[in-house]
């Protein structure tokens, strides 16, 4: 079968080596990846499915935060990160937020962050690296924890910002030990997950590699016309983890 398209949007000033992971991932996951940034033609009719990923911290102006002079921003990558969730969310296009992307994906959608998280959240444990060294827990009952097979996760953390209020139509999916928001999802069609962490460096870890192979199933099924979250659900079935 073709291999569903999958939009990714990077930074200008990284993502000539952030894309190609991403790419990596989403082949391994069964899809194929275009690159979106700034500047660039970026169509959501034109794909399947939308990878937000990750990045500088977004302007608080999005969500009426107060301006830290120590942030590095992005504006012309924030209106068109906006701009393309608004339009996937409409048009019932699966997408996957990672990091910076499941902050976009949630103040896109009317939600708020916390700009400095960790100041909020002082038990929260505060590891700046890609290796999986920061355990986060799944919600109970949320399909993150269907789709990882199990409550526990060791992932990586490069982040400052952390959702705050939850955006239109999202739950939060997962926590860190601290309390602080590692995951948001919809529990309805269109398929979106966000997570805080970089899954992208954990392609080397099976529970990982499922979060991108389930954005390319609710791909497939975008494409087809059929129930997104009920063919991930359905795959994720299909191929039990061990414990």
């Amino acid at each position: 079968m073709d291999r569903p398209l999958i939009g990714v949007t990077v930074s200008r000033r990284s993502g000539w080596r952030i894309f190609p992971l991403i790419a990596f991932n989403v082949w391994l996951a069964g899809g194929r990846a275009i690159r979106w940034q700034a500047g660039r033609d970026a169509d959501v009719d034109a794909v399947h499915g939308v990878v937000i990923g990750g990045g500088d911290d977004i302007s608080p102006d999005f969500y009426g935060g107060e301006f830290v002079t120590a942030a590095r921003l992005d504006p012309a990558r924030d209106e068109l990160e906006r701009r393309l969730v608004s339009e996937a969310w409409t048009q019932n296009t699966p997408i996957l937020g990672i990091c910076r992307g499941a902050q976009m994906m949630n103040v896109a959608l009317g939600g708020t962050l916390h700009q400095d998280a960790y100041k909020v959240y002082t038990t929260s444990r505060h590891v700046w690296t890609v290796l999986p060294r920061k355990t986060v827990c799944t919600a109970e009952g949320s399909r993150l924890a269907r789709l990882m097979g199990r409550k526990g996760l060791r992932v990586n953390a490069l982040h400052s910002q952390a959702v705050k209020d939850l955006g239109d139509g999202l739950v939060i999916a997962a926590r860190d030990e601290g309390g602080m928001v590692q995951a948001v999802e919809r529990i309805r069609d269109p398929f979106a997950l966000g997570v805080q962490w970089h899954p992208e460096h954990l392609f080397y870890l099976r529970r990982q590699r499922r979060i991108f192979r389930a954005l390319v199933t609710a791909a497939r099924a975008y494409r087809s016309r059929t129930g997104q979250i009920g063919a991930v659900a359905e795959e994720a079935e299909m191929e039990p983890l061990p414990a």
